[in-house]
């Protein structure tokens, strides 16, 4: 029996008032489970960015519903005033650029949400290992950014978001930056986390040839998400 994960009812967002105001998203329903891979396609403008950081709860809706996993979190408006919260404890953000922290190393990189939510150092150092060693880049574990290349920086940046152990991974892109061959390898990780630890991953994707790697295609056609 699969597990939901995300469920999107009725969604809309405006942009502007008046003559001005710009619809974005009309009226969007889906749901995606548990244990799936799914890529987000549409042109550019077509509020893929903003879609995802509705679900993420950093742009707020202009109406509609979304859950997270079985708790409800906005109904024509936030449901709680701890969206940060939710941020930090069930969502993982991977971005187009890797965002990390150039003055600290990758383990340092790794262990900082975590310890933000409260976890020891001595923990955090130990569960950020296992990501590292799980995205064979152990060795790389006390450099600096600078001295690794983009797919091992984007595969630090894939072990950050897991570092909070959350329920939904939410990429923008994060294969825009690398060459086709690393940009499989990246998907390929993505799907597979989202097997091995049983969370949704949604990808923004411009890029054709990582479809077939996903288990399905959400696309904003019209204003409207189309499920493929």
């Amino acid at each position: 029996m699969k597990e939901q994960s995300i469920k999107v009812t009725n969604l809309v967002k405006k942009f502007g008032k008046g003559e001005s105001e710009v619809h974005v998203i009309d009226n969007a329903d889906f749901l995606v489970n548990k244990g799936e891979l799914v890529a987000l396609i549409a042109p550019s403008g077509a509020g893929k960015t903003t879609l995802l950081m509705m679900i993420g709860c950093v742009e707020e809706p202009t109406s509609g519903q979304i859950w997270l996993g079985d708790e409800k979190v906005y109904d024509n408006e936030w449901l709680t005033n701890e969206t940060r919260k939710i941020r930090r404890e069930k969502i993982g953000f991977i971005f187009q650029s890797h965002y990390l922290i150039p003055f600290l190393n990758i383990i340092e990189n790794v262990t900082l949400v975590s310890q933000v939510n409260g976890v020891s150092k001595e923990e955090s150092e130990r569960e950020a290992m296992e990501l590292l060693e799980y995205f064979d880049i152990a060795d790389k574990a006390y450099e600096m950014s600078s001295s690794l290349s983009g797919g091992q920086n984007q595969r630090v940046a894939i072990a950050r978001a897991l570092a909070n152990k959350p329920e939904i991974i939410l990429a923008d892109e994060p294969t825009a930056a690398l060459d086709s061959e690393r940009s499989v390898d990246v998907v390929k990780m993505l799907k597979r986390i989202a097997i091995d630890q049983n969370v949704a991953v949604i990808m923004v994707t411009h890029d054709e040839a990582m479809l077939p790697l996903c288990d399905r295609i959400l696309k904003i056609e019209h204003k409207k998400i189309v499920s493929t």
